[in-house]
């Protein structure tokens, strides 16, 4: 793992997510940019001293010499240097686990789907919501044409811990998410929107043409947006809107998608993830629950417990590791990867397609939301 060491959240997350089937073990780490704490939260976390790293560089070094090296590493830093380090361990000939966004700019996010494509390694993105079991589900219904043409796409991603300007008292997580060095070019999407933007895009399939974008910050002195309403127009005629702010009282984690086509419609909300609504148009909604009746075999392959025993947020997480680590083990043995796994693991693709986003929609608010075009990519 790099990143992730004392007092990061999300590090503490995959960490859980990697335990939870017993197929990974955390054997090295560079967790922090400072040496001090990168020992210290190594020695927590019982790694061996000579595998508690001062740096990435000397860890993807050191790693890729050793006989029983890692097989894999995890991101877990500040977006802007998911790239860097991305690139250093796919040189080493070392697999990808990164946390979103894929990176802070554009150019580095093509870099690294050219480099992946050079190496062969599996690069996976933790976008983890498309781990629910019944985000999944409601992907498996949309391709089996259970809405018919798709027509309408809401995506909604809306918080509230940025009301007040806390990253000016040093609240740790505030505080690089805000800065433009180290988040890019947008605050609120790269951190949420971008996880709306992969959700929508996961269970639809659907191909983002333009967007039309109003990115607002609202705190004053906030050097980034804390706000952002996009239209979104899609390659075959659905239209769309993605909402997401970090500045809406009473909102703690309100992630939500709403598809609406020719013959129904489904709407998925992530603080209550094992329901799924769905309604054929004409007909009485009914209510989809994780391991109960009319689950489909997307929806079965990750559940754990049966309907009633809560599943949620480090599950999904670890719905989505399971799947990375099964392309991992099938491209070292030389096997063909599982159909199921490679459909369901967002990759340095799916990153990269949420950057474009981001970019497209960064221009177009420049730009006084003028519809501006979604930049095509290699993959």
């Amino acid at each position: 793992m790099v990143g992730g060491g004392r007092g990061a959240f999300i590090g503490a997350v995959h960490r859980f997510a990697t335990r939870l089937d017993d197929h990974m073990e955390l054997v090295a780490g560079a967790l922090s940019a400072s040496e001090e704490n990168a020992q210290a939260s190594g020695a927590e976390l019982g790694l061996a001293p000579d595998r508690s790293y001062a740096s990435f560089e000397e860890m993807a070094k050191r790693e890729a010499a050793r006989p029983d090296g890692i097989e894999a590493v995890v991101i877990v830093t500040p977006n802007h240097l998911h790239a860097p380090v991305a690139k250093a361990f796919l040189q080493a000939g070392i697999d990808i686990i990164c946390d979103k966004p894929l990176s802070a700019t554009g150019a580095d996010a093509e870099e690294l789907v050219g480099l992946t494509r050079k190496t062969g390694l599996v690069f996976a993105v933790t976008l983890n919501n498309t781990g629910y079991a019944m985000v999944r589900q409601a992907k498996e219904m949309v391709a089996a044409g259970e809405l018919g043409k798709l027509r309408v796409v809401h995506a909604t991603y809306i918080q509230d811990w940025l009301t007040l300007p806390i990253e000016r008292d040093g609240q740790k997580q505030a505080e690089w998410r805000t800065d433009p060095a180290r988040a890019g070019s947008s605050a609120c999407l790269a951190d949420i929107g971008v996880h709306a933007h992969s959700l929508a895009g996961f269970v639809t399939s659907l191909d983002l043409a333009e967007v039309a974008a109003d990115l607002t910050t609202f705190v004053p002195g906030r050097r980034l947006d804390d706000n952002a309403h996009v239209l979104l127009r899609y390659h075959g005629g659905a239209k769309g809107v993605l909402l997401a702010s970090q500045v809406a009282p009473g909102n703690a984690n309100a992630l939500s998608l709403k598809i609406y086509g020719e013959k129904g419609g489904l709407e998925w909300f992530g603080e209550t993830p094992e329901l799924l609504r769905f309604t054929p148009y004409g007909e009485p909604s009914r209510t989809l629950v994780r391991g109960g009746p009319g689950n489909t075999s997307a929806a079965m392959r990750v559940t754990r417990m049966p309907a009633g025993h809560p599943e949620g947020y480090i599950e999904g997480f670890a719905n989505l590791y399971r799947d990375a680590v099964s392309l991992i083990r099938s491209r070292r043995a030389g096997l063909p990867p599982d159909p199921s796994a490679l459909a369901s693991v967002p990759t340095v693709h799916e990153g990269a397609r949420g950057i474009r986003f981001i970019e497209a929609a960064v221009a177009s608010s420049r730009a006084n939301g003028n519809w501006a075009t979604v930049a095509s990519g290699g993959g």
